[in-house]
């Protein structure tokens, strides 16, 4: 019988990230710096790799993808679901932000930024596909990170879970239509076939089969599940990391030819995570609700799910593309940016709960 853990209202002190999570745009600039030196280095050895395909989809990229994505769907339990009739408003939040602003408000930022203000920067050539790897980035909602944003700033837990129970959900039937609608607002052609393989390859089967861990796991005894969850933390982000070294080994090239297009495609991104989270947090407060679920709401309508969207844009458009390029840059800012939101919340504490005093008599 799977066991569940029961959840207060006790607030607990944040738990500390992890090395790998903290100083992971660390992490990030050591992998740009070693495959770019090792496409350098080891040019045929990368072409190889390259041409490893299977229905258009790299061998060795989706076994990492895997690894990255299975981990931390484990995480995910979806009977957290009957849960969400207890907040009805920060729910209603999360959805709003995370997939009726997020997205199009991405593809208007990539639009006015990359087509127009940064264009004559950029590689003529590649606009297109930098403009769909910004709205692959916004289309998937955050789903492992967000737990760890949540720790931090004392998110109810329980909310947290259901919330990304719900979008894990609505992922699995709304990604692929989503970005395919998005693609031909932006006048850029979509690939059904490739999208519709890259949902099941990178959503369905990851969900089906982490689910199937879970209750196997669960089934044995909380503690097996939280040693297995410890183990196998590291590999999710060992994988990203592999991936990145190899993404940069195909980009490193383009890359130094122009350094400054890493920077460019970060303000769109930089823009859109404050946008959202404040936007998400604002609204959470003028409908009343309590401080440690508009925390999780708003971290979790700026953060997105990267591990998808390097995964789809790389099968969608290849290692050489501006789209995968465009979610790496993704990946570069999360973590500094979405530490720079937790301070915010965290220190705007008082003024959310802040309530002016009701009126006790007047002079007639």
């Amino acid at each position: 019988m799977t066991q569940i853990r029961e959840v207060t209202d006790i607030p607990t002190p944040p738990i500390p990230m992890g090395i790998f999570e903290k100083y992971l745009t660390v992490w990030v600039v050591i992998c740009i710096v070693m495959g770019i030196g090792l496409g350098h280095l080891l040019p045929h050895t990368f072409q190889l790799i390259g041409r490893l395909n299977i229905a258009q989809v790299n061998i060795p990229i989706g076994l990492l993808i895997w690894v990255m994505i299975i981990p931390m769907l484990v995480k995910v339990d979806f009977q957290a679901l009957h849960h969400l009739r207890q907040h009805v408003r920060g729910i209603g939040v999360t959805l709003f932000v995370n997939w009726l602003v997020k997205p199009f408000s991405m593809a208007l930022l990539g639009w006015l930024f990359i087509r127009h203000l940064f264009a004559p920067l950029l590689p003529a050539d590649q606009i297109d596909s930098y403009i769909a790897g910004l709205i692959l980035l916004a289309a998937a909602p955050c789903t492992a990170m967000v737990f760890v944003w949540s720790k931090l700033t004392n998110g109810d837990p329980l909310f947290t879970l259901s919330q990304v129970a719900l979008n894990d959900s609505i992922m699995v039937v709304a990604f692929a239509p989503l970005v395919g609608l998005l693609l031909g607002i932006s006048a850029i052609t979509v690939p059904w076939d490739t999208l519709m393989t890259s949902v099941v390859l990178y959503i369905v089967i990851p969900v089906v089969l982490a689910q199937l861990w879970r209750r196997w796991l669960m089934a044995q005894d909380i503690t097996v599940f939280d040693a297995t969850m410890s183990t196998v933390g590291p590999w999710s982000i060992t994988a990203l990391l592999a991936t990145l070294v190899m993404l940069f080994a195909f980009q490193g090239s383009a890359l130094l030819k122009q350094p400054l297009i890493i920077a460019l495609l970060a303000v769109p991104i930089l823009i859109q995570v404050l946008f959202n989270s404040a936007l998400a947090y604002g609204l959470n407060r003028m409908l009343g609700e309590k401080h440690n679920i508009a925390c999780p709401s708003a971290l979790i309508g700026a953060s997105n799910f990267f591990e998808l969207a390097v995964a789809t844009a790389i099968s969608l458009f290849g290692f050489h593309s501006g789209a995968a390029l465009a979610t790496v840059v993704g990946v570069l800012v999360e973590v500094p940016v979405m530490l720079l939101v937790v301070r915010i919340v965290n220190a705007s504490k008082p003024w959310y709960e802040h309530q002016v005093a009701p009126c006790v008599g007047t002079k007639t």
